[in-house]
């Protein structure tokens, strides 16, 4: 039997990383993200949690349903939980504070695992195409030395370590690769690592999502990577949409929303689909008339030729972008006929003119929960804006910066089932 393991999440984001451990019946002691959004997120999940273990997701279900409003449904759970969710960007400044309120939360206990990743915007082949600097000095660059210092500090006996796959080949100003300097730092804090580059879809993700995920035991031991099978989900990524109401730009509701049957198995299988309490977050950005035109062209392409939008294709009364060089696939259909859709990302926030529904009647880009589902967070994960008012640009963000949870939990129950190794 093994015992309670416990686990410190860093740059924790929403939670996705975090959620896949909580189901595989690992334990958060803390969770640190600098984003207040997020944090109110991770709150809101972390009480969903104590709650369904007291017995009480009458409560949660109130608060979904409208029936309190966020700072009284945060006094039904103690404070313990309040103070494990912590606020604060990682640096020299804030690093004692944040020590002091783990230690506090850990009291006698030994801390078991640490998980998560810097932000990855500094390492992405994209976040350097569009950087006149290359994100050469950018601060987000060097958070894995802070990442070290919980290391040396509460010397977990693993930790797992998310990253684009732009870290491959991120250097620093001198050439050396941001990688090859994490595993040596590492490494002097008493740390082998070994790392894979592993696609979501290979584990039963809907979704095509490379991501390295670098592993670290202490000690001496080689070997350990936690090896995952590969099993690729058994249906297509309309999966996704076959319950949730028909709705077309600019309609439906952050609140809850009537379902529609359904006959399959998958979404329950994947942890998705949960019937006992309201789903969210099932909103559609408005769009104007020339982008409608636009994606109905993308759909109809996609649907009756299998191809992709090419923007300089389009009549030249719809082209309103002057970048004709790049990006150039801006309108992109969720392939609902493949077995994977291309990756969710955080630009969602910004627009879905990437995201496209493959139903052409609803002509829409996808909702916050239809992404959701794609990062196979659970229908009853709500997501939280810095107010109380629902922010659909936060929701997306969250969403799109997550580690998809049934990964993270095939990472967690592997890691768990070796533990004693």
């Amino acid at each position: 039997m093994v015992k309670e393991l416990k686990f410190l999440d860093l740059f924790a984001g929403a939670g996705g990383l975090s959620e896949g451990f909580i189901q595989a019946g690992f334990k958060p002691v803390a969770h640190v993200e600098s984003d207040k959004a997020a944090c109110f997120t991770l709150l809101t999940r972390m009480a969903y949690h104590w709650l369904k273990s007291s017995l009480k997701q009458n409560i949660y279900i109130d608060y979904l349903t409208r029936k309190m409003d966020r700072w009284s449904f945060y006094e039904e759970i103690p404070d313990n939980i309040k103070k494990s969710i912590i606020n604060q960007e990682i640096s020299h400044k804030s690093l004692n504070d944040i020590f002091s309120i783990i230690d506090d939360l850990l009291g006698n206990t030994a801390l078991d695992l640490i998980i998560g990743g810097p932000p990855c915007q500094a390492y992405s082949l994209v976040g350097r195409s569009c950087d006149t600097n290359k994100m050469l000095g950018d601060k987000r660059n060097y958070l894995y030395i802070f990442y070290a210092e919980f290391l040396k500090r509460y010397k977990p006996k693993y930790f797992v370590f998310e990253n684009v796959t732009g870290l491959l080949s991120a250097k620093d100003k001198e050439g050396k690769y941001y990688l090859n300097e994490m595993q040596k730092l590492f490494k002097k804090c008493g740390y082998e690592t070994e790392f894979r580059v592993l696609n979501a879809s290979d584990y039963g993700v809907l979704q095509a999502r490379k991501r390295i995920i670098l592993v670290g035991r202490k000690g001496n031991k080689t070997g350990f990577y936690p090896e995952l099978e590969r099993n690729c989900a058994k249906v297509f990524v309309n999966e996704i949409f076959k319950d949730l109401p028909i709705i077309k730009a600019g309609e439906g509701s952050v609140n809850m929303c009537q379902m529609q049957n359904y006959l399959g198995t998958w979404l329950y299988e994947s942890g998705i689909k949960n019937d006992e309490i309201p789903v969210t977050w099932h909103i559609a950005r408005p769009i104007n008339s020339l982008d409608a035109e636009i994606y109905k062209i993308a759909a109809n392409l996609w649907k009756n030729k299998q191809q992709r939008l090419e923007y300089n294709s389009l009549p030249d009364s719809l082209k309103t972008h002057k970048n004709r060089v790049a990006f150039v696939d801006r309108f992109k259909v969720v392939a609902g006929n493949l077995p994977a859709s291309h990756t969710v990302l955080a630009h969602l926030a910004k627009d879905g003119h990437y995201y496209i529904h493959p139903d052409i009647a609803q002509n829409r880009s996808i909702t916050p929960r239809e992404a959701a589902r794609l990062q196979t967070f659970p229908d009853d994960y709500y997501f939280e804006g810095v107010t109380e008012k629902p922010s659909r640009t936060a929701a997306f963000r969250q969403i799109g910066n997550a580690v998809p949870v049934l990964l993270a939990r095939k990472i967690a129950n592997k890691l768990r089932e070796n533990w004693n190794e």
